[in-house]
């Protein structure tokens, strides 16, 4: 079964967790423990661990994902799982080149045992792009520009000519090899339209909204895929998550989440489930309770429903 298919099945819904593990307040974690955590979350049977890219502390943002350079820590989280998929949620295409991308790309495929799945997105820090020397007012056309020639460069000496990033004539070729296709799904709009993620993307990676936004986005994305002449692809949300010492507790509202007990959690993942959503990243950020305790309440109350 491949790393993708793990994740993503029609009419089913699987968790991931989203790195830090970690329950912290301001916007710097301390990143302990997380190689332990990591291999607990795989035992108890989550089916992913995602990876932010955040190049930069914007003080006004206020969250610094994991703090490590993505690509290293998930080779670093690689060798200490085995079989759990490694996700990114997610890289920034017009901030990174894509050369560099698909080198990565490529590496982690082949050393983790094809355990790689991407998100991707434009990036929500305006005050990143100067840094980078790329203009903001691009950041839709950069987008595509480098989602395009990531698909051309992991063909055999590739030809494209890139707007922005140059151009691959033919005569040179990018090693190692990667021969399967890597799925990448696109972060929010990324600034395209809905009609072009649902006809170039491998899935839509969204932001959690209340049952009746859900069911009128799931919607948007039915009709996007049916224009594009595409059965299904997979829909996947964040979430924020803290539970209670009650397991009977009813849902009060956190950043993009809610806490609760444990009860209602199972309820809101399976309305999920059933409005279409294949894939939940949990965030543990917000947790009143260390991480560790929450991983094990999730794994062992809750994971059994959705296995």
């Amino acid at each position: 079964m491949s790393a993708f298919s793990n994740i993503a099945t029609r009419g089913k819904l699987t968790l991931g967790l989203v790195f830090p593990l970690e329950s912290y307040s301001g916007a710097i974690p301390t990143m302990k423990n997380q190689e332990r955590l990591a291999k607990k979350a795989e035992d108890l049977g989550f089916k992913a661990l995602w990876f932010r890219d955040v190049p930069f502390n914007d003080p006004n943002f206020g969250d610094v994902g994991q703090i490590y350079d993505p690509w290293i820590y998930m080779a670093h989280i690689m060798n200490h799982t085995k079989n759990i998929v490694l996700g990114t949620g997610s890289i920034i295409l017009p901030l990174r080149h894509p050369v560099h991308m698909v080198k990565s790309i490529n590496s982690l495929q082949i050393l983790s045992n094809e355990r790689l799945v991407l998100g991707v997105a434009s990036g929500d820090r305006p005050k990143e792009y100067p840094a980078f020397d790329q203009n903001l007012e691009h950041k839709s056309e950069l987008f595509r520009d480098s989602f395009f020639y990531i698909k051309a460069l992991q063909g055999d000496f590739p030809v494209y000519a890139s707007k922005f990033y140059g151009k691959t004539t033919g005569g040179i070729d990018l090693l190692p090899k990667y021969n399967n296709n890597t799925p990448m799904l696109v972060t929010g709009h990324s600034g395209q339209s809905l009609d072009w993620i649902a006809e170039h993307s491998d899935g839509w990676l969204y932001y959690p909204r209340d049952f009746k936004t859900l069911q009128m986005v799931m919607h948007q994305w039915r009709n996007a895929l049916t224009h594009a002449g595409k059965e299904w692809k997979p829909f996947m949300q964040s979430l924020y998550v803290d539970l209670t010492e009650d397991p009977n507790a009813k849902p009060t509202p956190i950043h993009l989440g809610f806490r609760s007990g444990t009860d209602y959690l199972i309820e809101h993942l399976k309305s999920l489930e059933s409005h279409g959503v294949n894939h939940v990243i949990i965030n543990l950020k917000y947790g009143s309770s260390p991480a560790e305790k929450m991983i094990e309440e999730i794994g062992e109350k809750v994971l059994p429903y959705f296995s």
